[in-house]
């Protein structure tokens, strides 16, 4: 399970960033809101924990952003206002949980525990658009029942195309997505030779593309 944490107090997130990681997730981490988004943005996590107030963007300004984008990612809010007009601000926002600070870290667990299981991605360990289909515990893919070999980074855009069915994906998202981190980008044209790749493992034959050019946008796939 993947989960971003974004906090600006880094005394407390990288403690948590641990504790999570000991759990087994595998968590990534920002320390301002406008670097959250990016990330969030990107798509593949399960899970959101958002600090309310942070420079640049709060956490609310975050979770609003992605639900008017259609992004039903579950959203726990950690924050130090608690009067119940507060609450019910962040959960206007769109958020599924909130838990004031200070916190206990078994509450926290229990938190993210039960936001997990209630995740459509935590419930559908397998991907299907048309004949197309994707483990994602087995890391497989299929189509028409036939097993395709992809590379590690085709089976991460495939993934991200197929959780992102029918929306118009801009070249900077999907690249952030394929290369979070920044010491190991590519070259600009890397995306395009992916593209390229992963088209001709997947699509039987012309007419039935499933990865589509939007000249000058992105692409979009279904």
């Amino acid at each position: 399970m993947r989960v971003l944490l974004v906090d600006d107090e880094v005394e407390l997130a990288e403690p948590l960033q641990r504790l999570l990681t000991n759990q087994g997730y595998i968590v990534d981490i920002a320390h301002d809101g406008t670097r959250g988004l990016e990330l969030a943005q990107t798509g593949g996590y399960d899970l959101l924990i958002l600090d309310w107030l942070m420079p640049k963007l709060s956490g609310v300004e975050i979770c609003r952003q992605l639900r008017q984008q259609g992004d039903s990612t579950p959203v726990l809010f950690l924050t130090a206002k608690d009067t119940l007009d507060d609450r019910v601000e962040g959960l206007d926002s769109g958020a599924d949980d909130y838990l004031v600070k200070p916190f206990e870290l078994r509450e926290l667990l229990a938190r993210v525990r039960a936001l997990l299981r209630r995740s459509p991605v935590v419930e559908t360990r397998r991907l299907i658009f048309a004949d197309l289909e994707l483990d994602r515990d087995s890391q497989v893919v299929y189509r028409k029942g036939e097993a395709i070999a992809l590379s590690e980074k085709e089976y991460q855009l495939l993934e991200y195309f197929m959780r992102h069915a029918n929306q118009l994906l801009s070249h900077d998202q999907i690249y952030r997505h394929l290369w979070q981190d920044s010491s190991d980008a590519p070259v600009s044209n890397a995306l395009v030779a992916q593209i390229r790749l992963l088209r001709r493992k997947i699509d039987t034959d012309a007419s039935s593309s499933l990865i589509h050019t939007v000249y000058g946008k992105g692409y979009r796939f279904g």
